[in-house]
C-alpha cells in the first residue's frame, strides 16, 4: 500500500493554516491552502494507522470487546482550533490523527492507560490529559495520550503527533449526545460554544455519570446525589431532551454506496437539514481516493453539514464508535433515563 507522503514544507503548512484561520484570501489562494492542509492531513494516516494497531493489541487484552476506531480531522474543526488557538501552527497540532477505544468501565480505561505507562515504545510520549480525574467544566470525561511516531524504518513519518482517547462507554455515550445535539442547533457545543441551557444541561449529565462511575464531578456542579439528579430532571423537562434526541435518529435517512462490504475507511457525510446522511466505503489500498474525496466533499458542504473520514473494521462498528453521525443516542437516553428514575 503507497502512503501519502509530504509534498510541501512546514511553513507552508503553516502559512495555509494561517490563510485559512484568518478567512481572508482569494479563492484560488484559498483552494491552495485547502490543497496543502488536505496534503498535510493525509501524511498522518501512516503513523495513525500504527499506533492504532498498538491501542487495539493494548484495548483487547483488557477487554476483547473493546471498540477501536481511528479518523483524521475535519477541516472545519482544524480552522475553528486554529482561530481559537490563535499562537499555535497548524504543523503542531496535536490531533489531526486520532485514535479511541471504548471500553465498558474506568477500570479498564486505568488498565490500557497503564499499559502504556509501563511498555516501552519507540513512539514519543508528548503528553496526558485525565479528564477522569479532573472533568472539564463541559462535563466531557476520558483520557487523552499524545504520542509523536517515530521509526527508523519510516522516518519520513517521525514526529508526526497522534492523539490517543480513552473513553468509557457511558462517557462516549455523552460526547455523542453532546455532538448530535450540538449538530442540530448549528453550534460548537463539544467546544462549550452555544445554548447555556443545553451546555448546562450537559455539564450537569457529565456530572451525573461520573457519580454513576464513582468517579470526580464536574467542576461548578451539584455534588449532593439528590441536588445532582433534581437539577438533571428539571432541565431535562425543560428542554424535552429524550423526545428532542429520539426525533434525531427516527427522521435520518441513510443512503450507503455499495463498497459497504470490502470497506476498511468510511467517509460520512450529515446533513442535519435534510436529515440525510451519506455513507462512503474504501478498502485499504484507496485511502489516497478516500482523501481526495473527503476534502472535495468538506468544500461543498452546506452551512451546518459535516464530514469525516474513519477507519474501523466493520459497518457495525462504525455505528458503534460513532454514533453521532447516525444521531443514535439511544445509550445516552437510557442512561439518563437511570438518573432521572433514581
Amino acid at each position: 500500500m503507497n502512503w501519502t507522503t509530504l509534498d510541501y514544507s512546514k511553513g507552508q503548512v503553516d502559512a495555509a493554516g494561517r490563510l485559512l484561520a484568518s478567512g481572508v484570501g482569494t479563492p484560488e489562494e484559498i483552494d491552495v491552502a485547502l490543497e496543502v492542509l488536505n496534503n498535510w492531513r493525509a501524511v498522518h494516516s501512516f503513523p495513525l494507522n500504527t499506533i492504532q494497531m498498538g491501542l487495539r493489541t493494548r484495548a483487547r487484552r483488557i477487554y476483547e470487546h473493546a471498540l477501536v476506531a481511528q479518523r483524521l480531522k475535519r477541516v472545519p474543526s482544524i480552522v475553528l482550533k486554529l482561530r481559537r488557538f490563535s499562537s499555535m501552527n497548524l504543523s503542531r497540532m496535536q490531533d489531526i490523527g486520532g485514535c479511541r477505544a471504548i471500553l465498558e468501565s474506568v477500570t479498564q480505561v486505568r488498565k490500557v492507560r497503564a499499559a502504556y505507562a509501563r511498555s516501552e515504545q519507540q513512539h514519543q510520549f508528548v503528553s496526558e490529559k485525565d479528564y477522569i480525574a479532573e472533568p472539564k467544566a463541559s462535563g466531557y470525561r476520558g483520557i487523552h495520550l499524545v504520542y509523536r511516531y517515530h521509526s527508523d524504518r519510516n522516518p519520513d513519518y517521525n514526529g508526526r503527533a497522534i492523539e490517543i482517547q480513552l473513553r468509557t462507554r457511558l462517557q462516549h455515550a455523552w460526547a455523542t449526545a453532546v455532538e448530535t445535539v450540538g449538530t442540530f442547533l448549528q453550534q460548537s457545543l463539544k467546544s462549550s460554544e452555544g445554548s447555556e441551557k443545553w451546555l448546562r444541561f450537559f455539564a450537569l449529565t457529565g456530572s451525573a455519570f461520573a457519580l454513576t462511575e464513582r468517579t470526580q464531578g464536574v467542576p461548578d456542579t451539584p455534588q449532593d446525589p439528590h441536588e445532582l439528579t433534581a437539577s438533571v430532571r428539571a432541565l431535562e423537562a425543560e428542554l424535552d431532551v429524550r423526545k428532542t434526541l429520539g426525533a434525531y435518529g427516527e427522521a435520518l435517512k441513510i443512503a450507503e454506496d455499495t463498497q459497504m462490504a470490502k470497506a476498511y475507511y468510511f467517509l460520512l457525510s450529515l446533513t442535519p437539514s435534510q436529515e440525510a446522511l451519506s455513507v462512503f466505503g474504501y478498502q485499504k489500498e484507496q485511502l489516497e481516493r478516500a482523501t481526495d474525496h473527503y476534502l472535495q466533499i468538506e468544500k461543498a458542504l452546506a452551512p451546518g453539514a459535516q464530514a469525516v473520514l474513519v477507519a474501523v473494521e466493520s459497518l457495525s462498528a462504525l455505528k458503534k464508535s460513532y454514533p453521532n453521525y447516525f444521531l443514535d443516542t439511544q445509550v445516552f437516553t437510557t442512561s439518563l433515563a437511570k438518573v432521572i428514575d433514581r
